[in-house]
C-alpha cells in the first residue's frame, strides 16, 4: 500500500487530555513537555501532603533529560529514602513524622514507575506499583481519620478501594465517589482531591476498575467501554455502609474518567451529581483523528499504521507513553489494535440519558483534546454547569495540576450546593 507519510506528524499530536500532559507546559526543570509535566505532577501533590519542594527538586536536578532509567533510578532512590526514614521515626514512636513520609512515599514511588509503561513487559512496573501502595497503607494505618482499605464485589472478583471517613462515628454523611483515568491511581485521588473533600464532611470512596491501578496490574483486566457495569457494583457496595447517605451521592472521574463517569451516570441513576475533570465526548475521534481510522481495518494498512508509530516511539517520549501504557491498560498487541478498541468510547448515544446534575470541567491550555467539554456540555440534556479553569489563576493545565487548592475549592464549592435541597427529578 502506499506508504502514509504524514504518519509521523500526525501522531506527535496525539496527547489526549485523557492520557498525558500538553506538550506546551512551562518547562519545569526539563524541555521535554512530558518530563516537565511529570515533574509538576510530582511537586503539585505538595497541598495533600505527599510531597515536599525540595526534595522534588533535588531528584529532578539528578535526572538526565530524555533517559527513562534515570527518572526511575532517581525517584526510586528518593522513594525508598523517604520510605526508610518513616520506618525509623515509625520505630521511634513518631507517628506523624513517620505518617507524612510513607504518604510522600507512595507519591515517589508512582512517579518512578511512570515512564516504565512505555514497555508494558517491565516487571518492574508491578514491583515499583506495589510499594507506592504499601507505603500509602502504612500511611494509611497512622492517618488523622480512618483510611479503610476496601474491596468492592465485581463480577466475581475484587475492585480494590479505600473509604475515607471523616471520623469514626458512623454518622451517615454524603459520599463523594472518585476515581481516576488512564493513569492514575487510588493512592494519588486521595491526596490530589479526597484529603480536601474529607475536610469539608464527605466521606470518600476511592476505587480502581478495570484497567487502572491494581486491577490491570495484577488481575489483568484491561479497560471496557460500558462503565456502568463497573460503577453499578461500586454503588451496591456504598449502599450498604451505615456511614453512607442514600440519597446524597456524588461522583467525579478525573482525567480519563471525564468519559467513564459520564457513561457510567447514563446508566446508573442513584447517583445525585456528577463531577467530569474534564470532560471527553469521543475519546476515539482524537485518538484516530486525521484520517488514520480508514486504514485501521485493512491488515496491510495496520502493519503499516503500526510500522510508523513504532519508528515515531523511538524519538518523542510522549507518544512511546502514550502507547506503552494504552497497550499495557487495554490488553493491546498493537498500536492499531489499541486505536481500533478505543472506537465504543463515544458519549454520543449515551450523553442524553445523563439526568443527574453534571460539573463539565475544562482548562484553558489543556490542549489535548480542545472542545471535547465543551462538546459533551452542549450534548447534556441534565441539569447542568461548565466550569473553565485559566492560566490568570495559574490552573490552566491538564486537570488544573499545580492549582490544587483553588481547583478543589471551586469543584468543592459547586458540590457543596449541588448537594443542597432535593435531588433533581428524574
Amino acid at each position: 500500500m502506499k506508504r502514509l507519510s504524514m504518519f509521523p506528524v500526525l501522531f506527535s499530536m496525539l496527547v489526549c487530555a485523557a492520557i498525558i500532559s500538553s506538550a506546551e507546559a512551562s518547562e519545569l526543570l526539563f524541555k521535554d513537555g512530558q518530563y516537565s509535566f511529570q515533574m509538576l505532577r510530582a511537586v503539585a501533590a505538595v497541598p495533600g501532603g505527599a510531597a515536599d519542594v525540595g526534595e522534588c527538586l533535588a531528584t529532578g536536578y539528578r535526572i538526565k533529560e530524555g533517559d527513562d532509567e534515570s527518572w526511575y533510578r532517581e525517584w526510586l532512590a528518593t522513594a525508598e529514602r523517604r520510605e526508610k526514614t518513616g520506618d525509623e521515626f515509625l520505630a521511634h514512636g513518631r507517628r506523624t513524622s513517620a505518617r507524612q513520609e510513607f504518604l510522600r512515599a507512595s507519591n515517589y514511588y508512582r512517579t518512578a514507575e511512570f515512564f516504565l509503561r512505555s514497555d508494558p513487559r517491565d516487571p518492574r512496573i508491578v514491583d515499583t506499583w506495589r510499594k507506592g501502595r504499601d507505603s500509602f497503607l502504612k500511611f494509611a494505618r497512622l492517618a488523622e481519620h480512618p483510611i479503610l482499605p476496601v474491596e468492592i464485589p465485581f463480577e466475581g472478583k475484587m475492585l480494590p478501594g479505600y473509604l475515607c471517613l471523616v471520623d469514626k462515628s458512623g454518622k451517615k454523611r454524603p459520599l463523594f465517589i472518585i476515581q481516576t483515568g488512564f493513569d492514575g491511581t487510588k493512592e494519588e485521588i486521595y491526596y490530589t482531591n479526597a484529603v480536601f473533600a474529607v475536610k469539608r464532611g464527605y466521606n470518600c470512596l476511592l476505587f480502581e476498575g478495570p484497567g487502572q491501578g491494581q486491577v490491570i496490574r495484577e488481575q489483568k483486566i484491561p479497560f471496557r467501554h460500558n462503565w456502568e457495569t463497573v460503577v453499578t457494583p461500586v454503588v451496591d457496595f456504598a449502599l450498604k455502609r451505615r456511614e453512607v447517605d442514600p440519597k446524597r451521592i456524588a461522583y467525579m472521574g478525573i482525567s480519563f474518567g471525564g468519559y467513564l463517569a459520564p457513561r457510567a451516570v447514563a446508566y446508573e441513576h442513584r447517583i445525585r451529581a456528577c463531577i467530569v475533570n474534564g470532560g471527553v465526548y469521543d475519546f476515539h475521534a482524537v485518538v484516530a483523528k486525521e484520517g488514520v481510522d480508514r486504514y485501521l481495518d485493512d491488515p496491510n494498512g495496520a502493519r503499516e499504521v503500526d510500522k510508523q508509530i513504532y519508528e515515531t516511539m523511538k524519538k518523542d517520549s510522549s507518544l512511546c507513553w502514550v502507547f506503552g501504557n494504552g497497550l499495557f491498560t487495554f490488553g493491546a498487541k498493537s498500536p492499531s489494535e489499541w486505536i481500533r478498541m478505543t472506537r465504543p468510547y463515544t458519549m454520543k448515544d449515551s450523553a442524553p440519558k445523563i439526568r443527574c446534575r453534571m460539573l463539565v470541567v475544562d482548562s484553558e491550555g489543556d490542549k489535548d483534546m480542545p472542545g471535547q467539554a465543551r462538546q459533551l456540555y452542549d450534548t447534556l440534556q441534565c441539569p447542568k454547569d461548565f466550569m473553565l479553569f485559566t492560566k490568570d489563576d495559574g490552573a490552566e493545565e491538564h486537570c488544573q495540576v499545580g492549582a490544587a487548592y483553588f481547583s478543589n475549592a471551586r469543584i468543592l464549592d459547586w458540590l457543596d450546593d449541588a448537594m443542597k435541597g432535593p435531588p433533581s427529578k428524574r
